[in-house]
């Protein structure tokens, strides 16, 4: 495509904003940069899960653009009169720490990047839930592996469920998890009961050959939560 045939980079990230408040009702700089091409979604979860240093490492193109595309994005979301509501970020480790996203790590920058936009349509109870939920954080991930032969980057050992780091493969003791139990999928209700009485949880997930994805195959939970659910 030519310069001259090229999309405005106002009109991208109008249309990129615009799709995520339509499903979400709320639109994150996330959003934006995945929306119109810059961010890989498999860059984010990298991210998430603590293997990258800041956001902006994983952005394809520079600085001086990526700051262009956030300053349209929010002239875009106060002409629109978005509800700006700051968030939490946290990696999907059990440690929880928080995530940072530019290279320079200034408070301003970062808070300009943790700020949601929430349609002013939602009651002040929906923003509510939905504020709450955004600052959860994204859910801990257990991998069940295909391969039984994987050895423990911290210490060695093995098992049949890991959590996947930037070195390598790592036990349930070495990140602190093994305390708790597999809950296998199949009971909708004790799922949604157990993991609601469990202050610590992680998802547990297979890779399936057939579909080409990771596939959910049950929660780990705490031991008393499964009981006092039962």
């Amino acid at each position: 495509m030519s310069r001259k045939n090229q999309v405005p980079l106002g009109d991208r990230v109008a249309k990129a904003a615009e799709e995520a408040l339509a499903v979400r009702h709320f639109v994150s700089a996330t959003d934006i940069l995945v929306g119109i091409g810059w961010l890989d979604p498999g860059a984010v979860e990298r991210w998430q899960r603590g293997q990258v240093d800041c956001l902006e490492e994983v952005v394809q193109v520079d600085p001086a653009r990526i700051s262009e595309a956030m300053q349209l994005f929010q002239s875009w979301a106060t002409a629109k009169e978005l509800i700006a509501s700051p968030t939490a970020y946290v990696d999907r480790t059990p440690q929880r720490r928080e995530l940072r996203f530019s290279r320079s790590g200034d408070p301003g920058i970062e808070t300009s990047y943790r700020t949601h936009w929430v349609s002013p349509e939602l009651s002040e109870a929906k923003r509510e839930r939905l504020v709450e939920k955004a600052s959860r954080g994204p859910e801990l991930v257990v991998i069940q592996p295909l391969n039984r032969e994987w050895t423990c980057h911290r210490c060695g050992g093995t098992g049949d469920l890991l959590m996947m780091e930037e070195p390598g493969p790592a036990c349930l003791h070495c990140v602190g998890l093994d305390d708790l139990e597999f809950l296998p999928a199949g009971d909708a209700l004790l799922t949604r009961r157990a993991k609601a009485n469990s202050t610590g949880y992680a998802v547990v997930v297979r890779f399936s050959r057939t579909r080409r994805r990771y596939e959910r195959q049950g929660l780990l939970v705490e031991p008393r939560a499964l009981a006092d659910v039962r």
